[in-house]
């Protein structure tokens, strides 16, 4: 059985289908009635999934107020076992953007070193790992296709805070997702290419960073599996629009995949 198989229904076919919506409260977002704020409105809106900071009492809010599987991201992966015990459906190492302002920087060998650790630790459980953006785009496509060889799952791109949009507009909107975009269609190509895979869908590819309604249909046309957004809704204030934007994401998801299904 492969770890994928452990994931709701719901979750597998969403991959699947190249559909999965993910909204992110923040690796570093410990306030649980903000947590649980972003969760209900996931929940409500049609998300497929909650990402929450690695924390077992934030695990068990964020599914409460949510309804949906959640996953955890860390960049220390001996929190992770404690949060699946929790209930946590996956984990993820990543990403990195929190940590970018302090000047801490994730270089390729250590991204190997913690997913290594991650997979010894939790042999069974779905493992997403995030590229660190600052990496030139051919190192990104090597250490997805060693990451993946390493024991990862799930690959998702990162590039928000890298983006310098000087529009306004939808084409300050695609500015802004540019990098994470231009990661998304390199990566899923260099893993559908590895000599390791055995088609081009079974290492899935997450989008993420920097993404709105406006660029979500451009991450799946990119090659991506599904998105990971979490701006657009987290720095609301208004459950309403919480809510609203996720719909907003959803529907945007869904226009995407209207031409394959037609």
């Amino acid at each position: 059985m492969s770890r994928f198989e452990q994931l709701p229904a719901a979750l597998q076919a969403a991959l699947a289908e190249r559909r999965l919506l993910k909204v992110i409260a923040g690796l570093t977002n410990f306030d649980s009635a903000a947590v649980e704020r972003i969760s209900r409105a996931a929940g409500q809106g049609g998300a497929d999934l909650v990402d929450v900071a690695c924390d077992p009492a934030l695990v068990k809010l964020a599914a409460r107020a949510s309804g949906l599987p959640i996953c955890v991201s860390a960049v220390d992966p001996e929190l992770f076992p404690a949060a699946v015990a929790a209930g946590a459906a996956m984990v993820e190492i990543g990403n990195y953007d929190a940590f970018y302002p302090q000047g801490r920087i994730f270089d390729a060998a250590e991204v190997l070193e913690l997913t290594r650790r991650s997979r010894a630790l939790l042999a069974g459980v779905v493992l997403s790992v995030t590229v660190p953006h600052v990496l030139p785009l051919d190192q990104q496509e090597q250490l997805a296709v060693e990451l993946v060889a390493a024991g990862a799952d799930i690959i998702q791109t990162e590039g928000g805070t890298s983006a310098r949009p000087f529009s306004a507009g939808s084409l300050g909107l695609i500015e802004k997702a540019a990098p994470t975009l231009a990661a998304a269609h390199a990566i899923s190509r260099a893993l559908a290419a590895s000599p390791s895979q055995t088609s081009p869908s079974q290492t899935p590819v997450l989008c993420a960073s920097g993404l709105s309604a406006v660029t979500v249909p451009l991450a799946i046309a990119a090659g991506a599996s599904g998105v990971g957004v979490g701006s657009a809704v987290n720095r609301l204030s208004d459950p309403l629009a919480m809510v609203a934007a996720v719909r907003g994401l959803r529907d945007a998801l869904g226009r995407a995949l209207a031409p394959c299904l037609t």
